[in-house]
């Protein structure tokens, strides 16, 4: 029916709730649990790199000790030479397992740096990203791998060293597994966040 002259149709309003995306919220949520995952999983990966450093930091002087009576448990005791031997073997695989990641994590490994120091910071941490996601990464999986059946084998039959029959060369063969594990760690936290300093304990 037509408005009477003088008046004006009325204009008609239609009104609709805005569209939301049920899946926002969602998304968002679950964006919000995988950053808080990998917070803690990276925060629980240095702890665990400290404390693994902190302990392998006290068999140096065990070390330099077992070495040093090898001689005059040799020439004048004539006994005990061999398993000190054997024990600072041990501790010597175990603490060089840790120092690899350690010096990693502290940046105090040798680097061939001779074009490296001439760029930028932020182009070093991509070399520093890239290095750790195409070599580090690959390399200590493989290791991982090849040497599971080994290193389970050797923990299965307690392998005693082949010369002197002393227990305890199965954890010189789970020290490469150690190293791995460790390598591996530190490359994922490279990678996730190369320009981390690890602070002086």
């Amino acid at each position: 029916m037509p408005a009477p002259r003088g008046y004006a149709r009325r204009p008609t309003v239609i009104l609709r709730a805005p569209s939301v995306d049920p899946s926002g919220p969602r998304v968002a949520r679950w964006i919000g649990v995988a950053r808080g995952v990998l917070r803690v999983s990276t925060r629980a990966a240095r702890g665990v790199l400290r404390v693994s450093a902190r302990i392998a930091r006290t068999l140096v002087l065990p070390l330099a000790l077992l070495l040093f009576l090898q001689w005059p448990l040799r020439e004048l005791l004539h006994a005990w030479s061999r398993e000190a031997n054997d024990l600072a073997q041990i501790l010597f695989a175990l603490y060089v397992a840790v120092a690899v990641s350690d010096a990693m994590r502290r940046r105090a490994h040798l680097a061939a740096d001779v074009f490296a120091h001439r760029l930028s910071e932020r182009t070093r941490n991509r070399l520093v990203r890239i290095g750790a996601l195409l070599v580090l990464v690959p390399w200590s999986v493989f290791v991982l791998v090849a040497a599971a059946p080994m290193m389970w084998d050797a923990l299965l039959h307690a392998e005693a060293f082949a010369e002197t029959l002393n227990p305890g060369y199965f954890l010189i063969k789970l020290a490469v597994g150690l190293l791995a594990l460790l390598v591996l760690l530190q490359a994922l936290l490279d990678v996730a966040d190369p320009a981390y300093t690890e602070p002086d304990d």
